[in-house]
C-alpha cells in the first residue's frame, strides 16, 4: 500500500518504521513544521495513496478527514482528544461515501485489556460489596486527562457491572502510559493492569486499521471491529 502519512513526529516515524517492513511505501508525509499547503494542493497529493494514517493534533482531524474524503482515500485516526468533533467528522465522510477508522487505543495489547476487563466486570456484576475503580497515569506531557484509554476502560467495566466506575489520573515526570481496573472488597483486593512499554503497539494497530479500512465504507471504532481485523492477522 501507498501510505500517507498526517503528522511526523514519533508516532508518524514509528509507522513509517514499520510499514516499510511491511511492505509498504510511505508516499507523502504532512507535518506542522512543512511549509503550508493548500486543501487543494493536500488533496491533490492523498490521491496518490491507497490510505491514510493520522497521528497529528485533535484540532487538524476535521481539515485532515475532508481532504482524505475528497481524494477518495480512507483515513485511519489516531489522534486523540479530537471526539468533540466526531458528527461533523462523520458528515464529512458520510458526504463523500468515504471510510475512517479511529480508536482511542490502536494497542492491540490495550484490546485484548479491555476484553479481560469487561469479563472480569461481568463476574463482578452481582457482588456488591465489591467497588470497581480505574487508575491512569501517564508523563507530564500527555494533555488529555483522563486518556482516551481510560475514559473507553470505564464506559466498558460500567456497562458489564451495571454501576458507575469513577477513574483518576496522574501527570507527572516519565511514566509509561499505565492503566488499571480493581475490584475491592473487605475481603479482598483484585487489580488488572496493562503497562505499555513503547510506541510501537500503538504503530502495529493503526497498521493493521489501514489494512482493513480500503475498500469499505462508513465511519468504524476501532474496538468495534477489532476481533474481526484480529482474525485476518498474524500479530
Amino acid at each position: 500500500m501507498k501510505i500517507a502519512l498526517f503528522g511526523y513526529g514519533a508516532m508518524g516515524t514509528l509507522v513509517g518504521k514499520l510499514a516499510g517492513e511491511k511492505g509498504h511505501e510511505i508516499a507523502l508525509t504532512v507535518d506542522i513544521a512543512d511549509a503550508p499547503r493548500t486543501v487543494d494542493e493536500l488533496t491533490a497529493a492523498v490521491l496518490e495513496c491507497n490510505v491514510a494514517i493520522d497521528f497529528s493534533v485533535a484540532e487538524a482531524i476535521p481539515k485532515n478527514a475532508e481532504i482524505c474524503m475528497r481524494a477518495g482515500v480512507p483515513l485511519v485516526i489516531g489522534t486523540t482528544g479530537w471526539l468533540a468533533k466526531l458528527d461533523e467528522v462523520r458528515r464529512i465522510v458520510d458526504e463523500f461515501n468515504g471510510a475512517l477508522i479511529y480508536g482511542a487505543n490502536f494497542s492491540v495489547g490495550v484490546q485484548i485489556f479491555y476484553r479481560v476487563a469487561a469479563t472480569a466486570a461481568a463476574l463482578f456484576k452481582n457482588l456488591e460489596a465489591y467497588d470497581a475503580f480505574i487508575e491512569e497515569a501517564h508523563h507530564k506531557r500527555k494533555r488529555d486527562a483522563p486518556s482516551g484509554t481510560a475514559i473507553q476502560l470505564g464506559e466498558i467495566v460500567a456497562e458489564r457491572l451495571g454501576r458507575e466506575v469513577p477513574v483518576t489520573s496522574t501527570r507527572a515526570g516519565y511514566i509509561p502510559g499505565t492503566h488499571r481496573v480493581a475490584f475491592d472488597s473487605n475481603a479482598d483486593h483484585i487489580t488488572l493492569e496493562h503497562v505499555a512499554r513503547s510506541r510501537e503497539g500503538f504503530a502495529a494497530g493503526a497498521l493493521m486499521a489501514a489494512e482493513w479500512v480500503v475498500g469499505r465504507e462508513g465511519v468504524f471504532e476501532f474496538s468495534e471491529v477489532f476481533d474481526e481485523i484480529l482474525s485476518r492477522q498474524t500479530v
